[in-house]
């Protein structure tokens, strides 16, 4: 699968919920589940374990990327991802980049490869 990187700088392409949809593989699906349920403290089934990406124009999207602040404004300004908005880095950004710094550093690497930064 090609590399596939989310508007948040999240690699989509490592994420367990994309590898057991692109596979169709329903015994991945209840394993991703079963450890985000302990993970997260919520209750997720194995239907819940769908999603083409968040950059993707599928309708089938992870249950988090449905309200996820980051991809709805990076959808409503038309960029392929942060990296290349004007407004980069952001609040929303920010306090993502606080928990998970390897979103931050895969956007900057993306910004010094198109002579952003």
């Amino acid at each position: 699968m090609e590399k596939m990187v989310g508007y948040c700088g999240i690699i989509c392409s490592d994420c367990p919920v994309l590898t057991a949809t692109q596979k169709n593989d329903d015994a991945e699906r209840r394993r991703v589940a079963e450890v985000f349920t302990k993970q997260y403290g919520r209750e997720y089934k194995p239907e819940d374990i769908n999603c083409d990406g968040c950059v993707s124009d599928s309708q089938r999207v992870f249950s988090y990327c449905n309200v996820c602040e980051i991809r709805k404004c990076g959808r409503e300004k038309n960029v392929v991802n942060c990296a290349s908005c004007g407004d980069y880095p952001c609040e929303k950004l920010s306090k993502l980049f606080a928990e998970y710094s390897k979103a931050k550093e895969t956007l900057d690497e993306i910004r010094r490869e198109y002579g952003i930064i």
